[in-house]
């Protein structure tokens, strides 16, 4: 079962790969769920597909352990992990607190803001709000966000005051309040983080306004700049950050971070993601592979964090 020695004093049992889900971000979390099946299949550990959209939760009592790949609320907000904590289930990543955060753009942004951790400037928007003191407040150029959806779905970048409260709206298909965010210009980054091991930062080049959903998953055209093209202390600098934030959520296990530069060097916190995609298009196994990992030791190290919850190592 081992994979250079990652499980070799592991036995996961009997794995449920819960992949799917109710989501906005379904299809994703498919495609994230088949990719990391298939890993955990080549390491010769007995792991199943388990779509919590078509099989009741209950059912996972017949596992040893869970391996999360769902995406967006449900899946990524604690709701799966207080579900197996109840059940006493072992599961990948992080708990439910974290998980919770990491999903919430709102209550992230505040925690990192009370602790003096780098974050844009922000509004949030509400039907009736007026959109005039949001932009008299922040200024423009500005992003519009759902507060708790993944895979930038629902967001929008708002250059003309005009165009605000159809950017709201958009974002209002995934909850009433939005999350208005002044706009870093500059390059955008990425930093992986498996357990306390920081992976080669990526910047992001895309052809569009922003990396939006059909960049991060249909576009070719989506450039991942490896290495990024910082510095070695200015990498090492936004790696830092990238953990003060992730620890600043209670995140543990893997996970990812984005983040902005501005024209100054200065970096800046968007989110966090404790259950980041896993698809052929996605940003963790490319850093991953960056570091020499490949998807299947990638997979394994992911699967060691479940150790984290319900048992001691």
């Amino acid at each position: 079962m081992a994979l250079d020695g990652i499980l070799d004093h592991h036995d996961p049992g009997r794995v449920a790969v819960l992949m799917g889900g109710h989501s906005a971000e379904r299809s994703i979390s498919l495609a994230s769920g088949r990719e990391c099946l298939a890993a955990l299949q080549a390491l010769r550990v007995s792991a199943e597909a388990f779509d919590p959209a078509q099989r009741p939760i209950t059912e996972l009592v017949d596992y040893d352990r869970a391996f999360i790949a769902l995406h967006g609320p449900g899946g990524e907000d604690g709701v799966i992990q207080g579900a197996l904590e109840a059940m006493g289930l072992p599961y990948t990543g992080s708990g439910v607190l974290a998980s919770a955060l990491g999903m919430d753009k709102l209550r992230s942004k505040c925690v990192w803001q009370a602790m003096g951790l780098p974050t844009p400037p922000f509004r949030v928007l509400r039907s009736g709000d007026d959109p005039g003191a949001v932009i008299a407040a922040l200024g423009l150029p500005l992003f519009v966000k759902p507060l708790c959806e993944g895979s930038s779905m629902g967001t929008a970048r708002v250059d003309e005051a005009a165009g605000l409260a159809d950017a709201a709206e958009q974002a209002r298909a995934f909850g009433d309040a939005v999350l208005v965010e002044r706009c870093i210009e500059g390059p955008e980054y990425t930093v992986a983080l498996l357990d306390d091991q920081v992976l080669p930062a990526i910047r992001i080049e895309v052809d569009a306004a922003f990396y939006d959903y059909r960049a991060k998953y249909q576009s070719d055209a989506t450039r991942m700049v490896l290495p990024c093209g910082l510095s070695d202390r200015a990498e090492a600098r936004m790696g830092q950050l990238a953990q003060q934030a992730f620890a600043a959520i209670g995140a543990s296990g893997w996970g990812r971070v984005d983040l902005m530069a501005d024209a100054d060097g200065a970096f800046w916190l968007l989110e966090a993601n404790t259950i980041p995609g896993m698809t052929d298009h996605s940003l963790v196994p490319a850093a991953a592979g960056a570091r020499g990992i490949g998807m299947d030791a990638l997979v394994a190290r992911i699967l060691l964090t479940s150790w984290r919850h319900g048992e001691a190592q």
